[in-house]
């Protein structure tokens, strides 16, 4: 299988200010730091992680939406750093998303048809109006919305007809790429499970490729067929969905798999929860950065790093002592 887009040591550092006014000190922010992964046509990645993990930034690096630090993205081959003008407009007509809150990414200004079209009024400046017009109404028609949405402002539609709307506006140009943050977080259990087959049936009539950015690790079991885990800035383990669902190696992933709520009257948790707080972006621990909430930690954790290092066919973790965790 060809890969569609390949990360290669990718890393994005932000200085954020610490002390001083006039003489302002600042310190480094590794919100994504070496990061490596490839992506493979039509296939579907799911990113997983806690709250500032680096989910988002490695989305929006992606979308060139910031630009790295160090490393490089590569899309069909080609590096996103040597795109001009011209082939950048390109990308943006291949790689297209769909952000968390769908309604806060709809314009209110903007009636549905406005928006869905919006991407094709910047990039397909050849298309007459009636072209544009029929393939906002075929984009509606392809998320469950009929014509009679067309005229309705965001304010009028329930939340899941917003992410439909949006959805429709991801797929309009007929992207390679998609990229999911969160897309059921804010919706009803209902409405979720609604949208999830919606996509799986868009990605397989399509033959599209999906990123899938979540916390929500059941969702990710339901649509990703590839999966990393990602902690402060770095994946710590990687591999296929099915491998990793049915052998978690890290303790973090571990502790992920033992928090999913499972309706078992008198289930006694295997893992106990993570204890603690994820540290201090600003001051991450030396050594492996997961080390302070370990359960299974070592001398070897608080003053080494570990790579991320094959474990199967298709897996990967980053742990020295994967294979001691306690099974959950």
């Amino acid at each position: 299988m060809t890969n569609l887009l390949e990360a290669r040591d990718l890393a994005k550092h932000y200085r954020i200010p610490t002390s001083g006014f006039i003489f302002r000190k600042y310190k480094p922010l590794h919100a994504v730091d070496g990061i490596s992964l490839a992506i493979e046509e039509k296939a579907c990645f799911g990113i997983v992680g806690e709250t500032g993990s680096g989910k988002t930034t490695l989305s929006k690096l992606i979308l060139q939406l910031e630009q790295p630090t160090s490393g490089s993205i590569s899309f069909e081959g080609e590096n996103l750093s040597d795109f001009d003008r011209q082939k950048t407009m390109w990308y943006r007509t291949r790689v297209s998303a769909v952000f968390q809150d769908a309604g806060s990414s709809l314009d209110p200004r903007m009636r549905v048809r406005d928006i869905v079209a919006e991407p094709l009024r910047t990039h397909g400046k050849d298309l007459s109006r009636a072209d544009i017009k029929s393939q906002t109404e075929k984009a509606l028609q392809r998320v469950g919305l009929g014509a009679q949405m067309l005229a309705r402002f965001p304010h009028e539609l329930s939340g899941g007809q917003k992410q439909r709307v949006a959805i429709a506006r991801a797929l309009i140009l007929e992207p390679s790429l998609v990229i999911l943050d969160e897309p059921v977080s804010a919706l009803d259990v209902s409405i979720q499970a609604q949208i999830l087959n919606l996509l799986a049936d868009i990605r397989e009539a399509s033959g599209l490729t999906y990123l899938i950015i979540s916390h929500d690790l059941a969702m990710l079991y339901h649509l990703s067929t590839q999966i990393a885990v990602m902690y402060m800035g770095q994946i710590v383990e990687m591999g296929d969905t099915e491998e990793v669902f049915r052998e978690p190696l890290h303790p973090y992933t571990r502790a992920l798999f033992a928090a999913i709520p499972r309706p078992i009257p008198g289930r006694v948790k295997e893992c106990p929860a993570l204890s603690g707080e994820i540290s201090d972006p600003l001051n991450p621990p030396p050594g492996c950065r997961f080390y302070p909430r370990c359960v299974i930690r070592s001398d070897t954790c608080t003053s080494k790093a570990p790579a991320l290092t094959p474990a199967g066919a298709s897996h990967s973790v980053a742990c020295f002592s994967a294979h001691d965790a306690p099974r959950c």
